[in-house]
C-alpha cells in the first residue's frame, strides 16, 4: 500500500519492518487529540489565508464524520497506517478527496504528535488531580468520624507515643495535598502549544501559532523549534511525580496490610477489598492493598524506562521517541485506577479501637511525657531521659506498666515525683499537652480537619 511519504522510496516498506515500527495499537487512544488538533490547525490554515475558507469546512466536516465513526467502533484501525495521525489523514483524504491533503500544511507528525500527547496529558493530569481530591475527602471523613479513637505511634516500628488515630490518617491527606501541588505545577509546564513548528526547524507559512493555541486553550507556545520536538521533560516530570504519588499510596496500603494482620487487628478490611486462599479456609487476605503497594514498582520502571530512551538522544527528534507512550499511558491508567480503589478501601475499612487502646496500655508509651514531667520540676532533660530510661527498666523488670507502679516506687527514682504524676500520664492529658502546631492535641487535629474540609469545599 502506497504511504504518504512514499515519493522517494523506490519499492514497498518490508512487512516485518512495518510491523515492528507501527504503533497504531497504542496510539490510537489519542484519536479524540489528534481531530481536535486538525481541526485547530485547519481553523488556523484558513484564518492565515494558507488554505481557504471552503477547504477548511470540508476538513472539518471531514474530520467530524471520522471522530463519529471512531466513537461508534466502525473505523477500522490498520497496522499499515503505522500511527493514529497518519490512520486519521488517510481517511480524511478517502472521504473528502485531494482537500484533504491540505491538512498537512505547516506541520509534521513531530509537532503533531506533541500537541495529542499534551492534550491527553492535560485533561488526565486534571482527572487525577480530582482523583487525589475524592481520597482527601475519604481520608478527611474517615478522620473526623474517629477523632476520639487512640492508637500507638511508631519510630522503627517500635511504640512510641500515644496518637490520634485521626492524626495519623491526616498524615497520608498532607502527603496527597503536597502531591496535588505538584500535578498542578506539572500541569504548567505541560500546557504549552507545540504545534507549528514543523519538523524541527520551523515552517514557511504565516502561521498564527497563538491563534492555534488560543483555540485549543494553551496559555504559551513554545519558544524554540528544535526543543520542541525533542522535548519529553513534560512527561518525564509527570511520571515523577506520579511515582512520588504511588510511593504514597504504596505506604498507607502497607499500613493497612499491617493494621488488618492478626499481630495488629487496628482495622478490619471489607470482605469485599479482600480474597480468600485457594487452601486455607481461614485466611482473608488484603489482597487489592497488596496490590496497592506492588504497583508502585512499574510506575518507577516507567519512570525509568524513559529517562533511559533519552539519556542519549541527539536532538532534535529521533524514532526512540516513539516509545514515550507505552509508559506513559499505562502509568496514567495506574495512577486512577489505584487512586480510586485506594478511596474505597480505606472508606470501607472499619476501624477496630478498642484492639488499639490494649496496645496502648501496655506499650510503656507515656516514657516522654514522663520526662517532659521531671523537666518541668527542674530537672535538665538528659537527667530526666536517664532516670525514666531506669523507670522503664524497673516496669520491665516487674512485668508493670506505669499506671501499676505506686508513688513510693516513682520516687525511687527520683524524689521529684509527686501524686500529680498519675494525672499527668492519662492518656487523654498525654494528648490534650501536644498542642503545638501541627501536633496529635484532639482541639489540634480537629481544627485541622475542619480547616482542610473548607479548602477542599
Amino acid at each position: 500500500m502506497k504511504k504518504l511519504w512514499g515519493g522517494r522510496f523506490k519499492g514497498s516498506t518490508n512487512k516485518q519492518c512495518e510491523d515492528y515500527t507501527a504503533s497504531i495499537q497504542v496510539d490510537k487512544r489519542l484519536y479524540a487529540y489528534d481531530i481536535a488538533g486538525s481541526i485547530a490547525h485547519a481553523t488556523m490554515l484558513a484564518k492565515s489565508r494558507i488554505i481557504s475558507k471552503k477547504e477548511a469546512a470540508g476538513i472539518k466536516a471531514g474530520l467530524k464524520s471520522i471522530l463519529k465513526e471512531i466513537e461508534a467502533g466502525k473505523f477500522i484501525f490498520k497496522q499499515t497506517d503505522e500511527d493514529i495521525h497518519m490512520a486519521i489523514e488517510k481517511k480524511l483524504i478517502a472521504k473528502i478527496g485531494p482537500v484533504g491533503e491540505k491538512l498537512h500544511t505547516a506541520r509534521s507528525r513531530n509537532d503533531q504528535v506533541l500537541l495529542d500527547v499534551r492534550l491527553f496529558l492535560r485533561s488526565e493530569t486534571e482527572d487525577i488531580i480530582k482523583g487525589i481530591a475524592q481520597l482527601q475527602k475519604v481520608l478527611l471523613n474517615v478522620a473526623e468520624k474517629n477523632i476520639k479513637v487512640v492508637m500507638p505511634g511508631y519510630t522503627h516500628m517500635q511504640h512510641a507515643q500515644p496518637i490520634l488515630f485521626s492524626h495519623y490518617i491526616m498524615a497520608y491527606y498532607y502527603m496527597l495535598k503536597r502531591d496535588k501541588a505538584r500535578f498542578a505545577e506539572c500541569l504548567g509546564r505541560t500546557n504549552v502549544l507545540p504545534l507549528g513548528v514543523g519538523a524541527l526547524a520551523g515552517v514557511n507559512y504565516p502561521v498564527r501559532r497563538e491563534f492555534t493555541a488560543k483555540l485549543l486553550n494553551f496559555p504559551k507556545v513554545s519558544e524554540n523549534s528544535v526543543d520542541t520536538v525533542s522535548d519529553r521533560d513534560f512527561i518525564i516530570e509527570f511520571l515523577a511525580v506520579s511515582s512520588i504519588l504511588i510511593m504514597h499510596l504504596s505506604r498507607l496500603a502497607e499500613e493497612l496490610v499491617l493494621w488488618s494482620s492478626s499481630e495488629f487487628e487496628f482495622v478490619e478490611l471489607a470482605d469485599a477489598f479482600c480474597t480468600g486462599s485457594s487452601i486455607m479456609p481461614q485466611k482473608k487476605n488484603p489482597d487489592v492493598a497488596e496490590l496497592i503497594r506492588g504497583k508502585s514498582g512499574k510506575i518507577y520502571g516507567n519512570l525509568m524506562a524513559l529517562l533511559t530512551l533519552l539519556k542519549g538522544l541527539p536532538l532534535s527528534y529521533n524514532r526512540d521517541l516513539q516509545e514515550d507512550k507505552g509508559p506513559l499511558f499505562d502509568t496514567v491508567d495506574t495512577v486512577n485506577d489505584t487512586l480510586a480503589i485506594t478511596g474505597e478501601l480505606v472508606r470501607t475499612m472499619k476501624v477496630c479501637s478498642n484492639n488499639m487502646a490494649q496496645k496502648i496500655a501496655k506499650g510503656l508509651m507515656e516514657a516522654t511525657d514522663i520526662a517532659d514531667y521531671l523537666v518541668l520540676k527542674g530537672i535538665p532533660f538528659r537527667q530526666a531521659h536517664f532516670v525514666v530510661g531506669s523507670l522503664v527498666k524497673y516496669c520491665l523488670e516487674q512485668h508493670k506498666d506505669f499506671h501499676d507502679l505506686k508513688l513510693a516506687e516513682y520516687r525511687q527514682f527520683s524524689p521529684k515525683f509527686n501524686q500529680d504524676i498519675f494525672s499527668f500520664i492519662k492518656i487523654e492529658n498525654c494528648l490534650k499537652r501536644k498542642k503545638s502546631t501541627g501536633g496529635t492535641a484532639p482541639l489540634q487535629v480537629l481544627a485541622g480537619i475542619k480547616k482542610e474540609q473548607k479548602e477542599l469545599s
